[in-house]
């Protein structure tokens, strides 16, 4: 075996010296006051839908995000399906994306019975590339007074959802620049950037909206759950009356004035979220000090650590290797694996999936090289 994998091996047991048998890729941390909150929440009866932490954690994550509006849900897809239909995407309508992400990002606008458009990303943010989008819209894209249209389907492209791969976040203010000109709102997938910043803007204040994730294994968790987050004082209202089913207010009555959803955050969801939230500089504090141990490390290794694009204040969440080729990839998976150290591929390219085939893409080039060569490597914060 590669001694370069060794002496990585090596390193990630002796700083997880407390792990004595598999070390997972991104464990959640309590060390606040999730139990207090969480027995607070059992304590007053108030475990589901409605309760105190559910608009506490509203409001602190809209103070964090420096956003107007906070709406807490079930999950992050959730979250990006009711912001692609809240910006207007309809049925029948694309969405330029990007392949090199979670099966997320396309599921949720196929649940609004539209369609992905697969654009390449950069290879240096690992995000949706601006001159990807810029070519596809210049060669495809036909403006009318209704809007944007595709030339090659005849359908209306009524979105744009980079997502912030790892935690890096793209060019995203020259992607908002592009779409704007084409008259085409732009939603981040920020799932995986909490804590991130470009150019000292918060992930998720730069599109018109945006969702994040807490899934066990993201910076923060709430078990499951996600957010929806916006400046837009309207859109925000119009996300936290659809997810609660739609129902006008009333002390009694139950009368619904829409088709909503049940994407309410239960309360005892939110009191994790709102102990995470307390702690969540700490979080990242720690998370750095694991990459500038990988940076000691891969600087007298043969690996290559990706490093955070430009511009970027970046939030550590998964820590990334670039590998020669597909052949050294799946051996270094095997031997990781192997060994206990549950390090994972970056996902397989969402247009080589069956249900997403045959949607239009372009070259794909930078996705196609990122695939067969980046791994994810342990990135747990360490207390």
């Amino acid at each position: 075996m590669n001694n370069d994998f060794l002496n990585l091996f090596s390193f990630t047991r002796k700083y997880y010296e407390n792990y004595t048998k598999k070390i997972s890729l991104h464990e959640p941390v309590f060390f606040g006051n999730e139990k207090k909150y969480v027995n607070d929440a059992i304590d007053s009866t108030f475990v589901s839908s409605v309760g105190k932490y559910v608009d506490l954690f509203e409001k602190n994550f809209s103070e964090y995000t420096k956003s107007n509006k906070s709406v807490a849900v079930v999950n992050g897809t959730s979250a990006l399906q009711v912001c692609l239909r809240l910006c207007g995407v309809k049925s029948g309508d694309e969405v330029l994306t990007q392949s090199l992400t979670f099966i997320a990002t396309a599921n949720a606008i196929s649940y609004l019975n539209a369609k992905p458009i697969f654009l390449d990303v950069d290879i240096d943010t690992l995000g949706l590339s601006p001159k990807s989008l810029n070519d596809f819209l210049n060669e495809f894209g036909d403006k009318r007074q209704n809007g944007t249209f595709n030339k090659k389907t005849g359908k209306r492209i009524a979105a744009c959802m980079p997502m912030h791969t790892f935690g890096f976040i793209g060019r995203i203010d020259e992607i908002v620049t592009i779409c704007d000109d084409w008259n085409i709102p732009v939603i981040e997938d920020s799932a995986e950037a909490l804590g991130s910043k470009y150019k000292g803007k918060n992930a998720g204040s730069f599109g018109k909206m945006s969702a994040f994730s807490f899934n066990g294994n993201k910076i923060i968790t709430t078990g499951g759950g996600g957010m929806i987050v916006t400046n837009s004082d309207k859109l925000g209202l119009e996300a936290k009356h659809i997810t609660t089913t739609a129902k006008i207010s009333h002390k009694w009555e139950y009368d619904h004035d829409n088709v909503g959803y049940n994407f309410r955050m239960p309360n005892i969801n939110a009191a994790i979220g709102c102990a995470q939230l307390e702690n969540i500089e700490k979080i990242l504090h720690n998370k750095s000090l694991l990459h500038f141990e990988y940076q000691y490390l891969f600087s007298e290794i043969g690996i290559e650590l990706v490093k955070p694009p430009k511009n970027n204040t970046w939030n550590y969440w998964l820590n990334c290797v670039k590998l020669n080729d597909r052949r050294e990839r799946d051996l270094f998976l095997k031997e990781s694996h192997k060994n206990g150290i549950l390090n994972r591929p970056v996902w397989k390219l969402l247009f080589k999936l069956d249900m997403y085939s045959s949607c239009q893409k372009d070259s794909q080039k930078n996705s196609i090289f990122l695939e067969d060569r980046i791994v994810n490597i342990i990135s747990s914060a360490k207390f």
